[in-house]
């Protein structure tokens, strides 16, 4: 695991990037933010595109960019696997030799070659040209080509970017895999929190060219001083571990720290590691268990925080055992239950659903 530094400024016409970040590169670091927020350019940045960035960045124990001293390594020594919104895949070879290409200039592994072609599947692609390939399967290629240089650090900008709703559900996987199975730290650029939710163990929040907050994926989202938890669609995620199934009434339950949730019957083997995606519409608020109800997922919970989200309705951000967790409900209902920081309360979830 290394820790990345990182001091830059970057400033162009009606736009400036001021990033001040230190960060541990394990997993999945998901960059989010809306359009226009600098993710791109930040990768760029890392991956020594943009000449014009002044500032710092050190990644474990090597310097790649020192202003200061004058340092500046070159992309192609920085170790570093990118891979852009547009694939730049070799059209006039097969993807073989896209990916060939990759694994040469790193001294030509060949189990590296062999492990990554199984990691994407994508031997029954190898002796065909780029141009007859899906967008979903040229990403997969791109990545593919990046892995197999066998990269420090891979950065990946926006990589379901302009793929329908199948072709996105059909590359996801393969993202989560790289995540599984091999030990290359990530950097996700996504304006799409499905993607961060579903991905991400941390997130670097961008806004404006400046760092927002960085933070574990549960934490970020839930934040209700920030812009995901504010936002319309704001969603809470639970990582939880399968404990059993229920066949009689086909049903699968997960159990976390808070309790338990019941979703519909998964094929997850018990003990599989799972995130449970909540979204804050789907939770109300009691202050006594209830006797009978439809509701399965009943957690006891206590609130943090409460804040305006319209003239109508209140954000509460709860405490479920140390596990964030959003509610959306009416100012009218907050007012009638007496909520405040630290009012115990039972979480009713309606509806849940598995990250993907």
């Amino acid at each position: 695991m290394s820790e990345a530094t990182i001091l830059l400024a970057l400033r162009r016409a009606g736009f400036a990037l001021e990033v001040d970040l230190s960060l541990e590169l394990e997993g999945i670091v998901g960059v989010y933010g809306p359009s226009g927020a600098g993710k791109t350019t930040l990768l760029r940045c890392l991956a020594g595109l943009e000449r014009d960035a002044t500032g710092s960045i050190a990644i474990g124990p090597s310097t790649w960019q020192d202003s200061a001293t004058g340092q500046f390594l070159p992309p192609h020594r920085r170790g570093i696997g990118y891979v852009a919104q547009e694939p730049s895949l070799f059209e006039h070879r097969t993807v073989h030799g896209n990916l060939e290409y990759g694994w040469r200039r790193r001294g030509g592994d060949h189990d590296t070659f062999e492990q990554i072609v199984a990691l994407l599947a994508l031997a029954p692609l190898l002796k065909r040209r780029i141009t007859g390939l899906s967008g979903g399967e040229r990403r997969r290629v791109a990545v593919g080509r990046a892995l197999v240089a066998r990269p420090q650090l891979l950065l990946l900008d926006e990589p379901t970017a302009n793929l329908d709703m199948r072709t996105r559900a059909e590359l996801l996987p393969y993202l989560e895999r790289i995540h599984d199975e091999t030990d290359v730290p990530v950097l996700l650029v996504s304006h799409v929190v499905d993607d961060i939710a579903r991905l991400a163990d941390r997130v670097v929040l961008l806004d404006e060219g400046r760092v927002a907050a960085v933070g574990s994926l549960e934490d970020i989202l839930t934040r209700v001083d920030l812009s995901p938890a504010l936002a319309p669609g704001a969603e809470s995620v639970i990582t939880a571990q399968v404990a059993d199934h229920d066949e009689a009434y086909h049903l699968t339950r997960l159990t976390f720290s808070g309790g338990d949730v019941w979703v519909p019957r998964e094929p997850f083997a018990t003990g599989s590691v799972v995130r449970v995606r909540v979204a804050a519409r789907d939770v109300s608020l009691t202050l006594e268990r209830p006797a009978a109800t439809s509701i399965l997922n009943l957690l006891d919970a206590s609130v943090q925080a409460i804040v305006d989200v319209n003239a109508a309705q209140v954000l509460v951000r709860l405490d479920v055992a140390g596990t964030p967790l959003l509610a959306r409900v009416t100012r009218r209902s907050a007012h009638a239950l007496g909520l405040e920081p630290g009012t115990p309360v039972v979480a009713q979830v309606k509806s849940v659903a598995l990250a993907g």
